[in-house]
């Protein structure tokens, strides 16, 4: 069996320690003007960076090359797991700073970025592209091509990364202070997890491994046969699948439900104003006050 190695790619580093570097400064920045984030946001901004240090810089990496159960943990850790985690972590106010202004004031006067920001992360926008980023990457020449160069499979995990944040903003609506639970986002985010659970389903009941002419038999190497792998890679991705769809009920019809003992008790939902580029680039440059 290989040793054990790690995988300290100098370009997953630098950006996972920017957005370490980053996030903390939104929130020292937003404490001194008065808010507090809670340890629940802040923790889930920080698991999603340890998630994604977890898939790109351990020896899930590295196997990778060799199991496509690693790959699939490493699709499903930074994709599935670490980009929700990453959202709900962003949640304004921290939205808001998390950009310098020398960064932020430029890109929030590019109108056609802001355009298509906001076309991409309709409901009916993100699913699809989210389903065909997932397809197409799947497909044996594209798979195959990703792990055969870098900068392919780059592109791959930032496709993926990224689709799967569009589907996620949708629903969890970080640019609002508090998130609406509309029982329409359950539909969307387990259209999305079905679709993923059908690719499963493939995986496990293919007769024949998928990507063999990468892979070839180094499953061996681990006691697994080529198929034996790649079924226990779908059946990974079913179970999360699964899991996700469950939790995705559970929260949704709780929001639903407590905005609906809100309403009827009279009591007032905070305000949630959605943020834009625009006005994340003037509240930057203003004091930040708590709501009253």
């Amino acid at each position: 069996m290989a040793s054990v190695s790690f995988s300290l790619d100098p370009g997953v580093l630098v950006t996972l320690l920017a957005g370490i570097g980053l996030y903390a400064r939104a929130i020292t920045i937003l404490a001194r003007r008065g808010w507090q984030i809670s340890r629940w946001q802040q923790a889930s901004w920080y698991a999603g960076i340890g998630l994604m240090a977890a898939g790109l810089l351990s020896p899930i990496d590295t196997y990778s090359d060799q199991l496509l159960t690693a790959h699939m943990a490493q699709h499903l850790l930074i994709a599935d797991l670490a980009a929700p985690l990453l959202i709900v972590g962003m949640r304004t106010p921290v939205l808001v700073f998390i950009l310098p202004r020398a960064v932020l004031v430029p890109l929030a006067h590019q109108h056609w970025l802001r355009a298509i920001f906001s076309f991409l992360r309709r409901p009916l926008v993100a699913l699809p592209l989210f389903v065909i980023t997932l397809y197409f990457w799947h497909l044996q020449f594209a798979f195959v091509g990703a792990l055969r160069n870098p900068y392919v499979h780059a592109a791959q995990h930032i496709s993926f990364v990224g689709a799967s944040m569009l589907v996620w903003w949708a629903a969890l609506e970080p640019g609002k202070a508090r998130m609406p639970g509309h029982l329409w986002k359950i539909g969307h985010l387990g259209a999305a997890r079905m679709a993923s659970m059908f690719l499963g389903v493939a995986f496990v009941f293919m007769r024949a491994p998928a990507y063999s002419a990468f892979y070839g038999d180094s499953a061996s190497k681990y006691g697994l046969t080529p198929l034996t792998d790649q079924q226990i890679a779908g059946g990974m991705m079913m179970t999360l699948d699964v899991i996700v769809v469950m939790f995705v009920l559970t929260l949704f019809f709780w929001r639903a439900a407590s905005d609906s003992d809100r309403q009827e008790s009279g009591t007032a939902l905070p305000a949630t104003p959605t943020v834009s580029l625009t006005n994340q680039a003037d509240a930057s440059t203003q004091p930040a006050r708590r709501p009253t």
